[in-house]
């Protein structure tokens, strides 16, 4: 909503994230399993905080980095934890800390978080991320190359970057490069039809959409603010293409990876976002 310039739609959609924050600071928290999800209600909410002056609002944003930054659970080297009752480390995490913590201005913490995530879950010969890693085994209890996961590191790095501007050279020199690289290894596997498998390296998984969108709104994003060369908008032009031919007849982007448990195809939330930054991003490059 907020790259679309709907802002009533997003003030609204800021006020319900304060009203379900919990007393730990999470925003938007309906379910009570996670721990990150909600990090990526803060944008909102600071952005709706800024345009009414509320000081309701901009109190709810500073709760919630502070269960970020200081409160959540947490590996030794300060890596976040995403589910209650684990001590697992995933890569959705990316997507949900990395850019709240920069909009904080806690970028050195943000960089801390990527390095970790990536230090567990990337795989350093297809440079594609893991699902999945458990802190007390030492190992991933989901190896697999999820093309939704891959696509919230890169979706969530190019929304740091949006967010961070001209701040902070170290953390977008770092940020910028693995972007790319994770950018072209899902392209890479991307098919004939412009999809990917929901495992993106493994053909035997069901074909979904989602991915292709995350991609085209991470390439689009880069392209538009100049962090990649400009051939990219293309790719990204063509992304979003390929997941407009998925809607169907109600507006639903179909065949996605779809929610509740994301194991098939089906529709998501996520997915209908994605489709509108990407769409929004599209306009940045082509305006």
């Amino acid at each position: 909503m907020l790259d679309l310039g709907l802002h009533e739609v997003a003030e609204v959609m800021a006020h319900d994230a304060v009203v379900r924050q919990t007393l730990l600071g999470q925003l938007a928290e309906i379910e009570g399993g996670g721990i990150v999800n909600s990090g990526a209600a803060g944008e909102v909410v600071l952005w709706a905080s800024r345009r009414t002056a509320d000081a309701t609002l901009a109190k709810a944003f500073e709760r919630q980095v502070r269960w970020i930054t200081t409160e959540a659970p947490r590996a030794d080297d300060g890596t976040i934890f995403h589910i209650t009752g684990t001590r697992e480390v995933w890569v959705d995490s990316v997507y949900m800390v990395v850019p709240l913590l920069v909009l904080a201005g806690k970028v050195d913490e943000a960089l801390r978080q990527l390095i970790g995530h990536a230090e567990r879950l990337q795989d350093a010969g297809s440079g594609l991320y893991a699902h999945m890693w458990d802190e007390d085994s030492g190992r991933l209890t989901r190896a697999a190359h999820w093309g939704t996961g891959n696509g919230w590191v890169v979706a969530g790095l190019a929304r740091a970057l949006h967010l961070l501007g001209d701040g902070n050279a170290d953390f977008a020199a770092y940020a910028q490069r693995h972007a790319r690289s994770v950018i072209d290894a899902c392209l890479e596997h991307r098919r004939p039809d412009g999809l990917f498998h929901d495992v993106v390296d493994d053909s035997s998984t069901f074909i979904e959409a989602n991915v292709a969108q995350m991609l085209a709104y991470a390439t689009l994003t880069g392209a538009a603010d100049g962090w990649l060369p400009p051939q990219y908008a293309d790719i990204g032009l063509s992304l979003l293409a390929t997941a407009r031919s998925q809607i169907g007849p109600a507006g639903f982007v179909e065949g996605v990876c779809g929610a509740p448990r994301f194991d098939r195809q089906g529709r998501s939330a996520e997915a209908q976002s994605f489709f509108l930054l990407a769409t929004a991003a599209a306009r940045r490059v082509t305006a």
